[in-house]
């Protein structure tokens, strides 16, 4: 997993109590007020644990009282999840993270499954006595979590700025996961505990004053919480008028408010901008956050241009036939359209289907495994895979300064003194900045999100909302992007083991292993990155081996759960296995919505 962990040091704390609200007694600072009661909400968060541990414990109390100790338990979680997300998001990952084995990258290191999500499962729909011991572990489990809460916000000051942005990013959270059912999954109280977090916020954000009198953002919340407190059927919740009515209203109102306050910040680049106002503003999304290295990797014009011409030239290849363009044809959403592309210098099928590139820097990790962290480092993978490109970057680079015209494109995109030769960085930067111009969160979608309410008509409309909904497509093609992209920190990017056959008749899973090949852990075989949705209906055939050749092949295969769903056998399918039970209709609109994703 990755952590991000921001260190501050203690003068700063200091002066902070006197700049950033000089003008009222130190002891009334909103963040020292909110910390102290944060540390009381853990408190209610143990005993409310405790109340529930022991109940199972002395096995007096029948499913139903579990059940709702349960249910407050998650109630009093997300009463400060939009701190513990924030500041701590490496023990809020197993407090009420996926209910999913995780791996540390760096490490190698295997996480078991823990938290609030896999107590859920002990519980519902039905109390299982059989797990009893297993319940009382992960119920023991939790109180790591509550000490570390605990011990971080009683001893580590937070600013001001940083509260506006957690709470923004609670939002966020809310519109992207929480009324998509992300971790209440099989008691689906989504608008219950969604109105919980924007209650919190709002009793957060009561302690900064706004001068103006502007009182828009607390009556845009109670709003935002009666409407959810009004819809509690999760299939028939309206995601489509939450979000663009209530959500992006309160989260502009956040950052309209924390403007006004001029509080002094931070800034650090990361894939959602600190300052986007909304989840779909125009410009919300920075395509250099994941670039190798400090800023004179980002994107530039020239390297653009540079990228663009290499991009489409065969120069970089061993046989000098075969350009990125090849495969990733512009004219085709950068596809090729076929199952599988062949071999460089042959007829045989290289191994998996060509994704798009459309949106490709939107992503903390390349390829299907998952297995390149850069744009950089997959433009290397690929052109040094014997089957692909079949070439070496460095010869490529000795070629290139041996033409007049590369040698100046290269000078111009990244000036140097003396310049000698071309360096690989340089080619792999270059092809990474062109992709990185392929970002394009344009669609049809994207407009209807930013107020143009007929961009989308009503089939769309509903398709969305059947997509965030009762078909769960939401819960791990993660909106906006529609990606594996977990929001709203966008610091990694998940996998899913869904079955995927190896024909589409056929009763035997596909015999690509995934991440496995990578990972050498049992719970990643069949493991594939979760691509994107976004310009679906124009990049046929669908999966990592191009096994289904229509978008209505692909929801049938979801509507039946997937590869065990169907009675293949998957020994570790992560993908729910039961049955949606959408109807044609509900299909067919969802398929309409997926169509009003394709970029302009």
């Amino acid at each position: 997993m990755k952590k991000l962990l921001i260190f501050i040091p203690i003068v700063i704390v200091i002066i902070a109590c006197y700049t950033f609200y000089s003008c009222k007694p130190t002891t009334n600072a909103p963040e020292k007020i909110i910390t102290q009661t944060l540390v009381a909400q853990i408190d209610s968060l143990t005993a409310c644990k405790n109340k529930l541990l022991a109940a199972a414990e002395n096995g007096k109390a029948d499913e139903k009282q579990l059940q709702q100790l349960f249910l407050q338990l998650r109630l009093e979680y997300k009463k400060i999840e939009w701190a513990t997300e924030y500041f701590d998001p490496a023990t809020s990952r197993f407090f009420n993270g996926p209910p999913v084995q995780e791996i540390e990258i760096a490490s190698g290191q295997v996480f078991a499954p823990a938290g609030l999500q896999v107590i859920e499962g002990y519980l519902f729909p039905k109390y299982n006595i059989s797990q009893k011991n297993e319940l009382i572990n992960q119920l023991k489990l939790l109180q790591n979590g509550c000490s570390k809460y605990k011990s971080r916000f009683a001893n580590i000051a937070i600013f001001n700025w940083q509260v506006f942005d957690a709470t923004k990013q609670e939002v966020f959270r809310i519109l992207t996961l929480g009324i998509a059912g992300f971790d209440n999954p099989l008691t689906l109280k989504a608008s219950d505990e969604s109105a919980t977090s924007l209650e919190s916020i709002k009793t957060v954000l009561a302690h900064y004053e706004d001068k103006s009198g502007d009182e828009n953002l607390p009556n845009e919340i109670e709003a935002a919480v009666k409407y959810l407190k009004a819809n509690t059927d999760f299939n028939a919740f309206n995601r489509a008028a939450f979000i663009t009515r209530y959500g992006n209203p309160i989260t502009t109102s956040i950052a309209n408010l924390e403007e006004k306050l001029h509080f002094k910040e931070i800034t650090y680049n990361r894939l959602l901008k600190k300052n986007a106002k909304t989840l779909f503003d125009k410009d919300a999304y920075n395509s250099n956050a994941y670039v190798p290295g400090d800023s004179s990797t980002y994107t530039t014009s020239k390297k653009i241009a540079l990228g663009n011409a290499l991009f489409a030239d065969p120069i970089l290849s061993g046989n000098g036939k075969r350009s990125c363009q090849s495969c990733h044809n512009p004219a085709m959403a950068f596809t090729d359209g076929l199952v599988k592309n062949t071999i460089i210098d042959g007829n045989k099928p290289i191994r998996r289907n060509t994704p798009t590139l459309i949106n490709a820097a939107l992503q903390a990790s390349q390829f299907y495994d998952l297995r390149a962290a850069t744009l950089e480092d997959q433009a290397l993978s690929v052109v040094q895979n014997k089957d692909e490109m079949h070439g070496s970057m460095k010869n490529a680079a000795i070629r290139l300064w041996q033409n007049e015209t590369y040698r100046k494109m290269f000078a111009d995109a990244f000036p140097q003194k003396d310049r000698k030769d071309i360096d690989t960085l340089e080619v792999m930067n270059a092809i990474g900045s062109y992709v990185r111009s392929l970002t394009a969160l344009n669609s049809r979608f994207d407009e209807y999100m930013r107020g143009n309410k007929s961009a989308m008509n009503a089939g769309e409309i509903s398709g969305f909302n059947i997509f965030m909904g009762k078909a769960r497509c939401g819960t791990c093609h993660y909106m906006p992007l529609f990606n594996g992209s977990f929001p709203p920190r966008y610091t990694l990017i998940e996998s899913e083991v869904i079955g995927v056959p190896k024909t589409v008749n056929g009763k035997v899973i596909d015999d690509d292993m995934g991440r496995y090949d990578i990972l050498k852990t049992d719970a990643f075989k069949h493991a594939f990155k979760i691509t994107t949705v976004r310009n679906a209906a124009r990049t046929a055939p669908y999966m990592h081996n191009g096994v289904f050749k229509t978008l209505d092949e692909v929801m049938d295969f979801y509507n039946k759960g997937g590869g065990t769903g169907q009675g293949y056998k998957v020994d570790n399918q992560t993908l729910a296995t039961d049955e949606l039970h959408l109807s044609k209709k509900e299909t067919d609109e969802v398929i309409a919505f997926i169509k009003s994703l394709d970029s302009k």
